[in-house]
């Protein structure tokens, strides 16, 4: 090894000391008390496969194997010019925005992948519309956070029009910056594997986000173990931001109990942001599509501050909390 590959050697391990440590230390804490810590991996499952297996594996499927049919093609022209005009993004992504804003996460960041990898985005096109398609699906906001958590499906219904409103708000600005998307017409030729392809992927995708809320339930148990939530930083609100920010469903869970407007917009924030939990789903697929993680990040914290605005001016003005 040359001088100079040493130099970057030591230069590439310094850089990443600080995660180093910090994985050896979590897996030490882990060690020191196993079965705690199981447990906690065992409750991140069993909400998986309760709450999220039903909801997210039917659309991953599904949309996986609506964008590989020649009918998402007539879908995707039609929707060239409006979304060119609206977002300047070509019909391909106005297709994935709007299957994003039914399905939830991580479908859009799929499909963006999906579409990268075909070719049918115009270039410089993808961060924007991974933005875009960063959204959080009706099912989960009112039927699991509103109609469960806060028994209340008016609450659910503000937070989904704050959420979706906040994120088109943001991509709509983005706009300004951005030249116009080429017009891409698709072309989708009948693949005789699609069905056992989308199937494969499908099953593949929504057990790395299963896996993905087991980590980070556990790593919210340690958090809690460490004396964080008891840390007087955001007041009562405390655990339930900090636990949102590793996992949004055990965030808004945490929120819902004091069931005030405020811990609506948090919650409402939370799910917007999406959590580290969402955005490693979320880089596991647009990584690969060459969108940059840390604008990407960016966008979606203005996009949470803009949803938390919105959501609680409209449940202090309506008092639905």
């Amino acid at each position: 090894m040359s001088a100079a590959e040493k130099s970057a050697s030591k230069r590439s391990a310094v850089k990443y000391l600080p995660l180093t440590a910090l994985l050896l230390f979590a897996a030490v804490l882990f060690l020191s008390n196993p079965a705690r810590y199981a447990k906690s991996v065992s409750e991140g499952i069993s909400l998986w496969a309760t709450c999220v297996l039903p909801a997210v594996f039917p659309f991953l499927f599904l949309t996986a194997l609506f964008t590989g049919l020649p009918a998402f093609e007539a879908f995707s022209n039609a929707l060239s010019k409006p979304m060119g005009k609206l977002f300047r993004l070509s019909g391909a992504g106005g297709s994935a925005a709007l299957l994003s804003a039914i399905s939830g996460y991580p479908v859009g960041a799929r499909t963006v992948f999906d579409l990268s990898r075909a070719g049918s985005l115009g270039k410089g096109e993808e961060l924007r519309l991974a933005c875009l398609c960063s959204t959080s699906g009706p099912m989960f906001l009112v039927g699991t956070v509103g109609g469960m958590m806060y028994e209340n499906a008016a609450a659910g219904w503000i937070m989904l029009f704050s959420h979706l409103a906040a994120v088109w708000t943001v991509c709509f600005c983005m706009r300004f910056r951005a030249k116009a998307a080429p017009a891409r017409p698709l072309r989708r030729a009948a693949d005789p594997a699609l069905f056992y392809d989308s199937l494969y992927g499908s099953v593949l995708s929504v057990l790395c986000v299963g896996g993905s809320i087991a980590l980070f339930f556990c790593l919210g148990q340690m958090f809690g173990d460490l004396g964080l939530y008891s840390l007087p930083v955001f007041g009562d609100y405390t655990e339930g931001v900090l636990r949102g920010l590793l996992e949004m469903t055990g965030g808004c869970a945490a929120l819902a109990s004091l069931k005030t407007p405020l811990s609506c917009a948090l919650s409402c924030a939370l799910v917007t942001f999406g959590g580290m939990c969402v955005l490693c789903q979320q880089a596991a697929y647009l990584t690969r599509a060459d969108v940059k993680m840390l604008p990407f990040v960016g966008v979606k914290f203005l996009q949470a501050v803009l949803a938390f605005l919105l959501c609680w001016g409209l449940c202090t003005a309506f008092g639905c909390v």
